[in-house]
């Protein structure tokens, strides 16, 4: 953290990832209406409650920089904050499988503003939570260099030199290389491409 575009970017990587959720849904039936309902509230509402209620470790840990405990306070920090979470969240395609399931999310607002993602969810002591984002169902580089345009120019530090070039980087960067910047759970990718942008 001696280099200053580090510290925004670490602080990014938290908080676009950060699908903040609070709030529970309302009635509905079976797995798969249990399975949407604890998507939509896990990212669309905030409160610190989220990051145990509909979130596993796992999950927070891979949409930090931070691991265990560090990451699980870092996840509340960001609840309380609530500046992160999608304005509307429509799940599909729910698949469960016993204590397991899968759905797409398509998320409007936030850091995942028009991307389709897939994820991944445990059930845990009757409770729905989400536990890994496997990747991009349907991927938009435009929409998402247009959303951390939106982050990244709040943040301290940059100078519009290094908002423009990390900027154009998520532009030009394919489904895969997106997925291994924002998904690893490992603050190097990011931190790599900022780093060529200094």
């Amino acid at each position: 953290m001696t280099k200053r575009i580090l510290v925004p970017l670490a602080l990014l990587a938290v908080a676009a990832l950060a699908l903040s959720a609070c709030g529970g849904g309302g009635g509905g039936g079976g797995d798969e209406d249990k399975v949407g309902e604890a998507i939509e509230a896990a990212m669309t509402a905030s409160h610190p409650s989220k990051c145990t209620e509909f979130e596993t470790q796992r999950f927070v840990e891979q949409n930090s920089d931070q691991k265990g405990k560090e990451a699980l306070e870092s996840c509340e920090e960001e609840a309380k904050e609530g500046k992160e979470e999608a304005k509307a969240a429509h799940v599909s395609n729910v698949a469960v499988n016993g204590s397991k399931a899968t759905a797409e999310v398509e998320l409007e607002g936030g850091g995942f503003d028009g991307q389709t993602l897939e994820v991944a969810l445990v059930e845990e002591g009757g409770q729905w939570r989400l536990d890994h984002i496997e990747g991009f169902a349907r991927y938009d580089g435009a929409a998402l260099a247009k959303a951390f345009e939106k982050q990244l120019s709040q943040e301290e530090g940059l100078s519009k030199a290094e908002l423009t070039c990390i900027v154009e980087g998520f532009a030009k960067a394919g489904k895969a290389k997106a997925e291994e910047l924002l998904l690893s759970g490992s603050p190097e990718p990011i931190v790599g491409l900022a780093m060529g942008c200094a």
